[in-house]
């Protein structure tokens, strides 16, 4: 257990503000080049398909870097592991930007995913730690900044198309602000740990893939529905990184700058569906919750892309993004509690194995764009949506979850 005592209620606020500003920093620096994927495109003058293959490398270094994070985070600490990784991908962003040729670039998006990566796993980590100096839950709320961020990287980023900024200026420009947030950040951060932390419990995660002999098969078939309703979850965020501005500028005929809108109205309705959804989950339940989230995602996006609307395309990214916003958390949640599964494991499973909706749906969507049209390639949203609905039934209702907290207490 960690043992802060010494820790004043000035220095934890400051604490929390610096775990605060690596979640917003993660979010606006994956923004910020996310709307400037069409011109890379254009540039490289690639494909659907090439282009769905080539961005597969952020999320497949990350699945390679991954499991780096538990020997770094014992080593050096989850501050430094946090901010240091976090600053090497915003420097690598802007090599990948400047890249002269499409293997560069893939390259340096490889290294991106595998810092960002590892930096997610750090800051997650200590923001257990100020949690714990809380004595009560705020990990969502530094989740829900995330999402400002990338709201606020995405309109950084249609703001410097809009002035027609360089990838290079505008890239060097975030790279150079957010290296010093860093710095200020690691500075108000907690010391280093004296002794075994939940830093270790959520580091070690990534080595239990080894310990599912002698479960259930009703828990196994459990964590493979929630397993799928946290692909579906990925799949609709990774849409919304890679082919939204694609989408709405190439499709839909959009201008640069607002094609951006396509990507920021998804985060922002994720960002919505995060600060309501602890209330909502409350009250209804998660599987309610999903449900209805999974039939919003299916009705939202199937209206957008049955017309050819640009607002009304927008509008469906909100939704997407509004639907969504709870999965992933929930099939979390939920698997943490299965019956038969050591700590951990459940937690582990989802978390990488929900990477193949990051690493498969590029080259999916891309291949169906390329033989029809990117608008046909769209479908997985609604499909998505419709999978979502399925799984839901995975999840416990308000009155399930209910009764087991009050057989807990």
């Amino acid at each position: 257990m960690p043992n802060y005592p010494s820790v004043s209620p000035a220095r934890a606020r400051n604490a929390r503000l610096a775990v605060a500003a690596t979640f917003f920093t993660n979010g606006a620096l994956f923004a910020n080049i996310l709307p400037r994927y069409p011109e890379i495109k254009d540039i490289f003058d690639l494909s659907n398909a090439a282009y769905g293959i080539l961005i597969t490398l952020f999320p497949i270094g990350a699945i390679v870097a991954a499991l780096a994070a538990a020997t770094l985070i014992r080593r050096f600490g989850s501050a430094h592991v946090a901010t240091v990784t976090m600053t090497i991908t915003a420097v690598t962003f802007l090599l990948a930007g400047s890249a002269p040729n499409p293997v560069l670039f893939g390259v340096f998006l490889f290294i991106a995913g595998g810092t960002d990566a590892i930096s997610d796993v750090g800051q997650n980590a200590h923001a257990m730690l100020v949690q714990k100096v809380y004595g009560r839950s705020i990990i969502n709320s530094f989740h829900a900044i995330w999402s400002i961020g990338a709201v606020t990287g995405g309109l950084m980023s249609a703001g410097a198309i809009a002035l027609d900024l360089s990838m290079t200026a505008h890239l060097g420009l975030v790279a150079a602000v957010f290296s010093i947030v860093l710095m200020i950040a690691r500075a108000n951060m907690l010391p280093h740990r004296d002794a075994e932390t939940d830093e270790d419990n959520i580091a070690d995660r990534a080595e239990m893939t080894d310990r599912m002999s002698k479960v259930p098969p009703r828990t196994l078939l459990m964590l493979g529905a929630l397993v799928l309703l946290g692909i579906a979850g990925s799949v609709i965020e990774e849409v919304g990184n890679s082919w939204a501005s694609l989408y709405l500028g190439d499709s839909l005929g959009a201008a640069p700058s607002f094609a951006a809108f396509g990507f920021i109205a998804l985060v922002g309705g994720q960002f919505l569906g995060r600060i309501l959804g602890d209330r909502q989950v409350d009250r209804c339940g998660n599987r309610e919750v999903a449900t209805l989230g999974g039939l919003i995602i299916a009705a939202g996006m199937g209206l957008a892309l049955a017309f050819r609307s640009i607002p009304l395309t927008i509008v469906g990214f909100a939704l997407a993004g509004y639907g969504s916003a709870t999965l992933v958390p929930s099939a979390f949640d939920r698997a943490d509690k299965l019956p038969g599964l050591r700590d951990g494991t459940g937690l582990t499973v989802i978390s990488w194995l929900m990477r193949i909706g990051f690493l498969g749906t590029p080259p999916l969507i891309g291949v169906i764009a390329d033989a029809t049209s990117l608008r046909i390639g769209l479908i997985v949203l609604p499909v998505a949506g419709l999978i979502v609905m399925i799984m839901a039934l995975a999840l416990p209702t308000r009155k399930k979850a209910e009764a087991d907290t009050a057989s807990r207490h």
